[in-house]
């Protein structure tokens, strides 16, 4: 009886960790340019904040904006998620500007550090193709601060019924978040709260799971009740994963992705056999296209690329005096520049590196594939092929067979018709170790 006492005292102890347990809080650092990474890197969190059961995911963030459809996809995660998340902007001196403040209007809870802002959200900040800009002179002054055309008025419109949604679904300032899309203002931390904006302030992420306890929030349409006065938070390191993703996904790296694989492949075709540049490039564009896929590539600047390239390779087998290998470069340098449609720096593709690939590109196409074309047409020296063809000297009188000197050489020589010795003959063909030739007269 003792022993069954024990057993179930020992086995209700063991119970007692699991029943005062806290849910887990997890922390997910967001910091620069929003891309096809930051997207993957937050829909993996919250699907581990799932898993765990986590109680909150806080979302720390420091970003002057980002790319929209990559903005939009980590929205529609926030807002189907079953587990409250609360973007916090910090540490001090850190930013949500553009994206970072859509994303921060969808979240279940806002926050700031102290000396930290938020705003600037026009679509031109978050990475929306500008449609043109307003060229009217002599205009008011509102008229030239309007949108130049149908297509930015759309994209301006769009983006603020985007973020007054938001604002209504979370209960926060959506006049002002109208104007932060239209007029691309900011506001700093204090200035937020006071304008609900955001809904607390904290130094820090222990203070603000101490300033979140006990609060109630709605997400996956259940309540939930924080407990987050003792809990620590547990922070979500950058894996492998997500630094490859955001390694391919830089515009730089692909765009020079789809050159080097498409200059494998010539290569390779160039010199049939060799097999590792063929495999190398199909690697190259294979990850170029799937880094376009995630990245807003205009592909009108893909095929000036290619066309450019197409040009500069045609001027090493065309005499075209030059026409082909400027067209080629101009080509290749405008689908260069309009390649990534976006005007956000972080996803610009640097001057600097366009130049220099131009440069690199018209010297390798027009000079070096040049060089092997002019190659292929000398005459060849040495093998078979070069006998076929070749002159020699008869070193006897003979009917049918006799020696022939060619090249510095004796060689067996078969005719049709009789030979005299010193007469010039022309190899026709070879026969194993011997030649059949002809004497020059008769060609």
């Amino acid at each position: 009886m003792w022993l069954r006492l024990l057993i179930l005292l020992l086995s209700g102890l063991s119970l007692v960790p699991g029943l005062c347990a806290a849910q887990p809080v997890l922390l997910v650092s967001l910091e620069g340019a929003i891309g096809p990474a930051s997207a993957n890197f937050v829909h993996r969190a919250l699907e581990r904040a799932q898993r765990e059961q986590a109680q909150l995911l806080v979302l720390r963030i420091d970003t002057p904006g980002g790319l929209d459809t990559s903005m939009r996809v980590i929205i529609k995660e926030i807002l189907a998620s079953p587990v409250p998340v609360a973007a916090y902007v910090a540490p001090g001196g850190a930013r949500a500007a553009s994206a970072g403040t859509f994303i921060l209007y969808a979240s279940h809870i806002a926050a700031m550090a102290p000396a930290t802002n938020l705003g600037a959200a026009s679509p031109v900040a978050i990475g929306a193709p500008q449609g043109g800009a307003d060229k009217a002179k002599g205009a008011d002054r509102e008229q030239s601060t309007a949108p130049a055309d149908t297509l930015s008025r759309k994209q301006t419109n769009d983006a603020a019924a985007y973020i007054r949604g938001l604002a209504q679904l979370r209960g926060r300032n959506a006049d002002w978040g109208e104007r932060a899309v239209r007029e691309a203002v900011s506001l700093a931390a204090a200035d937020a709260l006071e304008l609900r904006v955001i809904d607390l302030m904290a130094d820090d992420v222990p203070a603000l799971l101490k300033a979140l306890d006990g609060r109630v929030v709605d997400a996956g349409g259940t309540r939930h009740t924080l407990k987050t006065a003792a809990a620590v938070a547990t922070e979500i390191e950058v894996d492998w994963r997500t630094r490859i993703l955001a390694l391919i996904t830089n515009p730089s790296l692909a765009y020079l992705l789809v050159l080097v694989g498409v200059y494998a492949l010539i290569f390779e075709f160039a010199n049939p056999g060799l097999i590792l540049p063929g495999v190398a490039g199909a690697i190259c564009i294979v990850l170029a296209l799937y880094a376009f896929h995630l990245l807003p590539v205009n592909y009108a600047g893909l095929g000036l690329i290619l066309l450019g390239v197409a040009f500069m390779i045609a001027e090493a087998f065309v005499p075209a005096f030059g026409s082909l290998g400027i067209g080629g470069i101009i080509a290749f340098v405008l689908g260069s520049v309009i390649l990534i449609d976006s005007d956000l720096p972080e996803f610009e593709i640097p001057y600097g590196l366009i130049a220099g690939v131009a440069a690199a590109s018209a010297v390798f196409l027009i000079m070096v594939i040049g060089m092997a074309v002019r190659g292929r047409r000398r005459p060849v020296v040495s093998g078979r092929e070069e006998m076929l063809g070749a002159i020699g000297e008869a070193r006897e009188d003979f009917e049918t067979e006799g020696w022939m000197h060619i090249h510095g050489e004796l060689w067996r020589v078969r005719s049709a018709r009789p030979v005299r010795r010193g007469e010039r003959l022309r190899v026709r063909a070879i026969d194993g170790l011997t030649l059949v030739a002809e004497p020059e007269t008769e060609h």
